[in-house]
């Protein structure tokens, strides 16, 4: 090169170089195609004896102007550097595009033998890979025992590499074209969402509640607001720090005494720990303020009512009993005394196997009780825990009923969370009881669909049921004579009569039912008592 070229390296040279490489490549490759052609042309070197083809006449001839090297001719548009027509690039990159990297020259060579289009012209790949690193569609390597390698290959296939000269769609235009592509295919047509339309106002239509459901509503709604709600930050403390100011729920406050170790959070049991004089969790108690409201509300809702089933509206279409129990052992009274009721409410003491703080009947005992005489049509719920589960199934069936539903008490503890470590169970700590609903008779007069068959209510005194069974029963049978057996005293209710050896005495209060028992049981009430707790008189 000349000393204004500025070396080897020059861009200008590289090209002019190179170009005339492909022209030289060009020439022998016609030769080997056509070698008698070549023959004639060719006239021996003066210096080497080997035979070269016979110059152009423009170059035999030099005109005066001309440099003292001759430029190789450059390509025309039509063909690529290399003579490829398009369609053989085309094969080619999709027998690249198929191949595992680094994949070898020999190894190409190989691959486009058995193509009858690239064939014939395989013994140029290496030109081609030149040309394709040129354009950055491919990187090249040399290794040291396999040769010239192709290491890398942006072009996954061979749709995505436009004509020669023209340069390669970048990953982000594809990946946005494919995005948009996507969305036109998910994209809901005019008949879809026109569907999609009438089937949401048909699903409210379906779900919107009839007059039949708002009267019922209305009906068993609480008239006073005498429930608190617990406010989610639990302590007023927090409450404060996170709203700004006292919210209307219900609070909590720590109760921190000499022995507690706040760093080991709260007790597990909380209000229900047996050791609370020694135990170093922390227990919480109602805050002093709520507790003045929660009492006022609870003092408004019992006023000349006293029970649960009051928390209602007045419903005074309905019939109405007032509290009545009578203190009995099970196995001695006559329940055909008692007369018919609607539902039957028992809490029994299972024999579960664990030591208990009451007694307990055995499963025989259970089985015999006369529960059938009590009702000839309606429902009966049956608490059941543990190895009970199946033997209360047995006395629903032996007392004439058939099981048709069953529900679940979720026990949480002080702070409405979920309890989970229980004190009963023998393989897994029980947060949950069942309660087995059976049925008799005709049904036609109950209420349907009104409640949830699962329960969330805070754990009480131990073996204490939640008050909103009395709810649910009252809704599924409103205004009727109802029954509970085992009961104690603190389920005592409106409409219901309680029997269980723990209440206090007998206090009859309905005429009907005064005039069926007194049939049965003619002798003063302490003599009554007596026989009904011993069997003696």
């Amino acid at each position: 090169s000349s000393s204004g070229g500025g070396g080897t390296g020059d861009g200008g040279d590289g090209v002019a170089n190179l170009r005339s490489n492909i022209s030289s490549l060009r020439e022998r490759m016609q030769r080997r195609r056509n070698p008698s052609a070549a023959a004639k042309t060719a006239k021996p070197n003066p210096t080497s004896g080997v035979l070269q083809p016979a110059a152009p006449a423009a170059a035999l001839s030099p005109s005066p102007s001309a440099p003292t090297a001759a430029a190789a001719p450059a390509p025309t548009a039509s063909t690529s550097a290399t003579g490829w027509t398009n369609e053989m690039e085309a094969k080619f990159l999709d027998i690249l595009a198929h191949c595992t990297l680094p994949v070898s020259v020999e190894a190409l060579r190989q691959a486009a033998a058995a193509d009858s289009l690239l064939g014939p012209v395989k013994e140029e790949i290496p030109l081609e890979l030149r040309r394709l690193e040129q354009s950055s569609a491919i990187k090249l390597a040399t290794h040291p025992a396999h040769g010239l390698q192709v290491t890398h290959t942006p072009i996954i296939t061979p749709a995505k590499r436009k004509r020669p000269g023209a340069t390669l769609t970048s990953p982000s235009a594809d990946a946005r074209t494919q995005a948009e592509i996507e969305a036109l295919l998910t994209q809901s047509s005019h008949q879809e969402s026109r569907i999609k339309k009438v089937s949401s106002e048909l699903m409210d239509v379906l779900n919107a509640p009839t007059v039949v459901d708002l009267s019922l509503t209305q009906k068993f709604k609480s008239q006073n607001n005498s429930v608190m709600e617990f406010c989610s930050c639990i302590t007023l403390e927090e409450c404060m720090a996170v709203n700004g100011q006292r919210c209307d729920c219900l609070h909590f406050r720590k109760l921190i005494r000499s022995h507690t170790d706040e760093s080991l959070g709260n007790c597990s049991y909380l209000n229900n720990c047996h050791h609370l004089n020694t135990c170093r969790y922390v227990h919480y108690v109602v805050d002093k303020e709520d507790e003045k409201k929660r009492k006022q509300k609870v003092a408004e809702m019992r006023a000349g009512h006293g029970d649960v089933v009051s928390t209602l509206v007045d419903r005074s279409d309905m019939r109405t009993f007032p509290a009545q129990w009578i203190q009995c052992d099970l196995r001695i009274i006559n329940m055909e005394a008692l007369g018919k009721f609607s539902v039957v409410m028992a809490d029994p003491p299972w024999d579960i196997h664990m030591e208990l703080p009451y007694g307990t009947m055995e499963d025989d005992q259970m089985k015999k009780l006369p529960v059938q005489h009590l009702q000839k049509d309606g429902y009966i719920f049956l608490w059941v825990t543990g190895r009970a589960m199946e033997l209360g199934r047995e006395c629903l069936t032996t007392w004439g009923y058939h099981r048709v539903d069953e529900l679940i008490w979720v026990k949480t503890n002080q702070l409405q969370h979920l309890i989970r470590t229980g004190r009963t169970g023998h393989w897994l700590n029980h947060g949950k009881e069942h309660c087995l609903v059976g049925a008799k008779g005709d049904l036609s007069h109950f209420s349907r669909g009104l409640d949830s068959d699962v329960l969330v209510a805070e754990v009480r005194e131990r073996s204490q049921k939640p008050d909103e069974v009395y709810g649910l029963i009252e809704r599924l049978s409103p205004g009727t004579r109802k029954i509970e057996l085992f009961g104690r005293p603190h389920n005592v209710q409106k409409n219901w009569l309680t029997l269980g050896n723990q209440l206090d005495g007998i206090h009859l209060v309905d005429a009907e039912l005064v005039e069926s028992f007194r049939k049965f049981y003619p002798d003063d009430m302490e003599t009554t008592q007596r026989f009904l707790l011993t069997g003696k008189k």
